[in-house]
């Protein structure tokens, strides 16, 4: 089983805590060897310069005829073999060595008849200097590792968090939440200093309120536009159906009615952008709704488990209507809407979704090339299916085809 990390710790946070802490390793190590190889050398030095004072002092005694002070003999057992040939080719000289167990200087100079004059001191003391030196090293190294973490620790966290934040904001923007700001107390204050993370928010903020700007606009354009055609359309059908019965009669009146539904659906798609619509619920049989719907349309209905749920009829109604007629209008038949309780699915045996549509979603006014339509049917779908709070999901299923899942929202 993996540890589960808290969300602010993600790689950067893991990434800056292992490097802060490498390095706080590798600067305790190498500033501890630099400190024991420094008191280690002066402890010895100072070791080898007692030796060789006592050495000296020996060695006077020696020559007076007195007697030698304890530690000092000539050719003492326990003396180094390479300090008693060195001292005995007329040289001196120290060697650091173990003597009964416990560490020793020697100090080794001639004497006569080809032996050895040497002396020994006790370095016990030392050693214990530097292992008690080398335990406060560890302790002190392990204390000051521990603090630097938490401090580093605290520093990349604030970062971290305040890229989250930053992150979830982009989140709700990109799912289309244009009231979403970061509003970063330090891009907020343009005398306080900016850091790198403070920049970034203060763009994403300067980028939502221009994109919600732009897309305001066109919404406005949109509604605009539509509201202007009403009025001359209400006209032109008028007239449409004072002309003498005929085939050219017959297509103006067709045109006049696809103008007037393009007209309907910008209407609607407006409404659907404003945010504004209201829902007025009902229980709804979704097995009677479903055969309503596709009633004349050559639709295929199964009621694999019926359900009765508390829904807005003229908006699911809308919903469904639009994605049979888009399946009867760019699929082959067999048609086949399933009910299978508050999940309901629409089946056609054509080619199958686009490739944008299934990767980015219904686009207004996009279809494939040669396909008749202005994209608007699923797009409203989709949005009356948001304000029902339903899912609506497209996909091509492995034996061909283009399939919709619509899921209804949980039953209270």
């Amino acid at each position: 089983m993996r540890l589960a990390l808290p969300r602010w710790a993600g790689p950067l946070a893991v990434r800056a805590a292992v490097f802060i802490a490498v390095m706080c390793c590798a600067l305790a190590a190498l500033l501890g060897v630099l400190v024991h190889v420094s008191v280690t050398d002066q402890t010895v030095g100072e070791a080898r310069d007692t030796a060789l004072a006592r050495l000296a002092e020996a060695t006077a005694s020696y020559e007076a005829g007195d007697p030698l002070r304890r530690g000092a003999g000539v050719d003492p057992p326990g003396l180094p073999a390479r300090l008693r040939e060195l001292a005995v080719s007329g040289r001196r000289g120290t060697m650091a060595a173990d003597y009964e167990g416990r560490p020793t200087m020697w100090a080794a100079g001639p004497a006569d008849g080809g032996r050895a004059l040497a002396v020994r001191v006790d370095r016990t003391q030392g050693e214990r200097t530097i292992e008690g030196l080398d335990g406060a090293i560890v302790w002190s190294s392990g204390l000051a590792i521990g603090a630097t973490l938490l401090v580093g620790a605290f520093a990349v966290t604030r970062v971290t968090r305040r890229l989250h934040a930053t992150a979830r904001v982009a989140r709700r923007i990109s799912a289309g939440d244009l009231d979403a700001r970061v509003g970063d107390p330090r891009a907020q204050h343009p005398t306080r200093p900016q850091d790198e993370v403070a920049s970034v928010a203060s763009a994403l903020d300067s980028m939502a309120s221009s994109l919600q700007g732009k897309l305001l606009a066109e919404q406005r354009f949109t509604a605009d536009v539509a509201h202007e055609l009403r009025t001359p359309l209400t006209g032109l059908h008028a007239a449409a159906e004072l002309l003498p019965p005929g085939r050219p009669t017959e297509l103006v009146r067709d045109r006049v009615a696809a103008l007037r539904t393009l007209t309907e659906d910008l209407l609607e798609i407006s409404r659907l952008d404003s945010g504004r619509e209201r829902l007025e619920l009902d229980a709804e049989p979704l097995g009677e709704l479903a055969r309503r719907v596709v009633r004349g349309t050559g639709t295929r209905v199964d009621v694999v488990r019926d359900a009765r749920v508390e829904t807005d009829r003229r908006r699911l109604e809308r919903v469904l209507g639009n994605l049979v007629a888009n399946a009867h209008r760019h699929g082959r038949a067999p048609v086949v809407l399933t009910v299978d309780g508050p999940v309901i699915t629409v089946r056609d045996h054509g080619d199958g979704y686009p490739g944008y549509l299934l990767a980015h979603g219904p686009q207004r006014f996009r279809t494939e090339s040669g396909a008749k339509g202005h994209g608007l049917g699923l797009t409203i779908a989709l949005g009356q299916a948001e304000v029902l709070g339903a899912r609506l999901e497209f996909a091509d299923p492995p034996d061909g085809g283009a399939l919709a899942t619509l899921t209804l929202p949980r039953q209270p």
